[in-house]
C-alpha cells in the first residue's frame, strides 16, 4: 500500500511548482489599477511682456516680463485596461501652487503673484508587450482641461509703478483645454501591486488679465487694466506606487 502511493507527494510537489512558475497577469483586459505618487511640475515658461490696455501709458512694454515656478503635489491615476495593451487612464491630483516672479523690467519686484492650476486629464494609452511581462513600457496621448483658483497679486507688485497704482489689483488667469504627451514605464512586482513612471508634456498658454485700482491723486483715472499672456508648456512627470483590483 505504501508504494501504490508513494508518487503522491512528487505530484504535489510538481503541482506547486507549476503554480509558482504560472505567469503573472498583472495587467490585461478588465484590470483596474490605482497609483498614488508624486507629481513633479516644470514649467518650460515665457512672457509675452505686459501690455497696457487703457489710461495714460497704454500700449506695450515687452520687457515687464515674469517666470513660473515649479511645482510639486500629490497625484492619482485611475487606470481601466479594454485590451491587454491599450488602457485609459484619469489623471487626478492636488491642485499644486504655482509662483510667479518677476523678470526683465519687473525684477526688481520679485514675486508678483501665485495660483493653483487645476488640470485633470484623460489620457489613452498603449502598453508594449503581454499581461505576463513584469516591465511595459508605454505611449499616450490625451486632454487635459485647465484653471486656476487662488490668484492673488504681492502688495509690491500691486503698489509698483508698473502698474501706475499704489493701490489695489487683481487678477484672473484664462481656462483652457490642451492636448497631453506622455511616455512612460510600469514595473510589475508581482499580480496586485507595481511601480510606475511616465513624463507627459502638455502645449499650454494662459492670458492673464490684471485690473489695478490707483491710489492718491491717481485714483480719478479709474481702473487700470492689463493683459500678458504667458506660456508654461509644462513637463510633468510622475512617480507611483500601483494596485490593481
Amino acid at each position: 500500500m505504501q508504494n501504490q502511493f508513494s508518487f503522491l507527494p512528487k505530484i504535489a510537489a510538481l503541482t506547486v511548482m507549476a503554480a509558482c512558475a504560472a505567469p503573472v497577469m498583472a495587467q490585461q483586459a478588465g484590470s483596474n489599477i490605482v497609483n498614488l505618487g508624486w507629481f513633479h511640475l516644470s514649467p518650460q515658461d515665457s512672457s509675452g511682456g505686459l501690455n497696457k490696455l487703457n489710461g495714460p501709458g497704454a500700449g506695450s512694454y515687452p520687457n515687464r516680463t515674469s517666470a513660473v515656478s515649479n511645482a510639486d503635489t500629490v497625484g492619482l491615476a485611475l487606470t481601466h485596461f479594454f485590451t491587454d495593451n491599450f488602457a485609459l487612464t484619469a489623471d487626478l491630483g492636488i491642485p499644486p501652487e504655482f509662483k510667479l516672479k518677476g523678470t526683465g523690467d519687473l525684477a526688481a519686484v520679485g514675486e508678483i503673484g501665485k495660483a493653483k492650476q487645476w488640470s485633470p486629464a484623460i489620457v489613452a494609452k498603449y502598453y508594449f508587450g503581454s499581461a505576463n511581462d513584469k516591465f511595459r513600457p508605454f505611449l499616450g496621448a490625451g486632454v487635459t482641461y485647465v484653471w486656476y483658483s487662488g490668484v492673488s497679486l504681492t502688495p509690491a507688485f500691486q503698489n509698483s509703478a508698473s502698474l501706475n497704482s499704489g493701490g489695489t489689483a487683481t487678477a484672473s488667469l484664462s481656462s483652457s483645454f490642451a492636448p497631453v504627451i506622455n511616455a512612460g514605464a510600469t514595473y510589475n512586482l508581482n499580480d496586485r501591486w507595481s511601480v510606475s513612471l511616465s513624463v507627459s508634456y502638455i502645449p499650454l498658454k494662459t492670458d492673464a488679465d490684471i485690473t489695478a485700482q490707483p491710489a492718491g491723486g491717481l485714483a480719478a483715472l479709474g481702473p487700470q487694466r492689463y493683459k500678458s499672456t504667458i506660456t508654461l508648456d509644462p513637463i510633468v512627470s510622475f512617480l507611483s506606487v500601483g494596485y490593481k483590483f
